[in-house]
């Protein structure tokens, strides 16, 4: 019998291995095989526990290794987490074995309507739905943690709150080549990628097995499948795996389930998306998408040709900061720009939207350049028109094979290409728009917040962009606190310098690109631009506590207090402008009527 290394390769498959107090590692590896599955022992006299016991192929050495510690009969409780072959074939060898009328098979009732069909004689069901998710042992209690659709709609894991081990079933598995029983560093996150990346259905899925897995305090993980997980990566590699996204054979094409290729797809992908959510400037994502296809393709160069508002078209190229002309912009794109999809593949006749220009999929097309390099055109249609706003030119160094996988990858860039290009053309319009709008007074005199008029304009049109694919749009409805004391008390002058030192904490609290307006009197507005849920409710906290901790002064009142009360709400789709603000003027009310100095959130 060994003690778990940190370091140990599993090589001496014929030995129990103790990974914790009297628990003990008792599987089998088999050769040449990334998909190892083990076997627990927890040993608690005549009341022991098997966790997950195994296929027909690990049988034998499992039971040999139970004999090493404890005679079988000792074992009562085989607990099955999931039904899949490799935990559960075992079962009517088992069911053979067992000579003891207490023996019991611990599962879900979705597990057992399965296990049902083995047809066992002396091993009934005992089930952790039924039983409050509790079984009592002689020196300790297992507690069993609720994991649905983690891989099946009734799969759980079990916690031993005695040596905080947690028995994980397909959770935090891997595949691993050569085994190795203990992981050694994180490093070990990259053989687990692959395996959850297609095993789980999503990332919300994966994300609530998580928060109940959490809700324990674990030092160990036991999977079914990879490495045991010791307590210094366990934080480590449960923050990983949030951020993992899942599913990925929902980008298989046809019958291609490559899982290496399909994770690598998703890893570029969600570099892609994470690139659009987290830079603004468009310099900054051209570079960064360049980047990233350069893992992929031998790219050279990506340039950008935008349709504005009024026909008016700039090219981005190089790096995205060179900008061109239109009568710089090739002549054969500036046709192109502002036709109908219907056009585009009427000209798709034979193969070819242009000239020698081959066409893939009707989504993109390329061409071999008199160098002999080769380039693709991707065209980016309006989702509420179907006009060509946008093209993408991506320069290859060298002619490349247009396949299923280069054709997905390029069929998936182009989504968020398209709210790049039109974020880029929002945000000119945007300040297209301010500088026609600073002729006509857009901000209010006192405070220098933007004023009604501003919001009226400028969010309708953000509220556009929002139902064509853009960002989404959040208010905060804002209104000081018992402002009419301070007015009453101390005159309309100090109330003016109150709003105007309020205007400028606003100003400090908030992001670039947020828009705050003074809607009248002591109520003002902050609309904010491409903000989720999370991040309005934090903002307004933010807001709420500096002004709460915030003195205010005048000449004749050097030291004053002021609260606010604030009302959330984030737009729906299509919703008017009028109505969304109204949404944050109810939840502004109910803050106030519930005290005041608070943030309430409407749906």
């Amino acid at each position: 019998m060994h003690q778990a290394d940190s370091n140990q390769c599993i090589v001496d498959s014929d030995r129990a291995i103790e990974i914790a107090p009297r628990v003990w590692w008792v599987g089998r590896v088999l050769a040449d095989d990334p998909f190892q599955c083990h076997v627990y022992l927890i040993e608690q006299g005549n009341q022991s526990v098997l966790i997950d016991p195994g296929s027909r192929l690990t049988f034998a050495t499992t039971l040999r290794k139970i004999e090493q510690i404890i005679p079988f009969t000792s074992i009562r409780y085989f607990v099955c987490h999931h039904q899949d072959p490799d935990i559960t074939a075992c079962l009517p060898l088992i069911d053979a074995l067992i000579d003891r009328p207490d023996a019991l098979l611990v599962t879900h009732w979705r597990c057992s309507a399965l296990l049902h069909h083995y047809g066992l004689e002396h091993l009934p069901f005992w089930l952790v739905d039924e039983h409050d998710w509790r079984l009592a042992l002689p020196d300790r209690e297992l507690r069993f943690v609720f994991t649905p659709y983690a891989h099946f709609p009734g799969a759980f894991c079990t916690f031993d709150a005695e040596t905080g081990t947690l028995f994980s079933s397909d959770l935090f598995g891997g595949f691993t080549k050569p085994p190795r029983l203990v992981a050694e560093d994180i490093g070990y996150f990259e053989s687990m990628r692959p395996f959850h990346e297609h095993y789980i259905p999503s990332r919300d899925i994966l994300g609530y097995a998580l928060d109940q897995i959490e809700r324990h305090p674990v030092k160990l993980i036991a999977p079914q499948h990879g490495s045991i997980i010791p307590e210094a990566l366990v934080e480590p590699i449960i923050e990983r795996l949030r951020q993992l996204d899942c599913g990925i054979y929902l980008f298989a094409e046809g019958c291609d389930t490559d899982i290496r290729r399909l994770s690598q797809l998703n890893q570029t992908l969600g570099e892609i998306t994470r690139t659009m959510l987290y830079c603004r400037d468009f310099h900054d994502i051209a570079a960064r998408l360049l980047e990233v296809l350069r893992r992929s393709l031998p790219v050279a160069r990506i340039n950008y040709y935008l349709e504005l508002e009024g026909g008016e078209v700039i090219g981005l190229v190089e790096d995205g900061r060179l900008q061109q002309s239109a009568e710089q912009t090739p002549q054969h794109l500036r046709d192109l720009l502002g036709i109908s999809r219907t056009c585009w593949l009427g000209n798709a006749e034979h193969g070819c939207c242009i000239h020698d220009h081959p066409l893939h999929d009707e989504r993109f097309c390329s061409h071999i350049t008199s160098d002999g390099s080769m380039s693709l055109m991707l065209p980016l249609f309006s989702p509420e028109d179907q006009r060509m706003e946008a093209i993408t030119t991506v320069h290859l160094e060298r002619p490349i094979e247009i396949g299923p996988h280069e054709r997905q990858l390029i069929a998936q860039l182009m989504t968020p290409l398209q709210v790049a290009l039109e974020r880029e053309a929002i945000y000119r319009s945007i300040e297209a728009e301010r500088t026609r709008t600073y002729q006509r007074s857009i901000r209010d005199s006192l405070t220098g917040l933007f004023n009604r008029f501003y919001m009226q304009d400028i969010i309708e049109r953000q509220c556009h962009a929002q139902d064509r694919g853009g960002p989404r749009l959040a208010v905060l409805m804002i209104d000081l606190d018992h402002f009419k004391q301070i007015n009453d008390r101390h005159g309309h002058t100090v109330g003016d310098t109150l709003l105007r030192q309020f205007a400028t904490l606003l100003r400090e609290t908030i992001r670039d690109g947020d828009v705050p307006v003074r809607f009248g009197g002591e109520e003002f507005v902050l609309f904010l631009i491409d903000a989720t849920d999370a991040q309005a409710r934090a903002l307004a906290e933010r807001l709420r506590t500096a002004v709460a901790a915030h003195h205010f002064t005048s000449e004749t009142a050097p030291r004053l207090h002021l609260t606010v009360s604030i009302g959330i709400a984030l737009r729906h789709p299509r919703e008017a402008l009028e109505a969304l603000i109204q949404r944050a003027d109810k939840a502004l009310y109910s803050a106030k009527q519930d005290g005041r100095n608070r943030c309430t959130f409407t749906d």
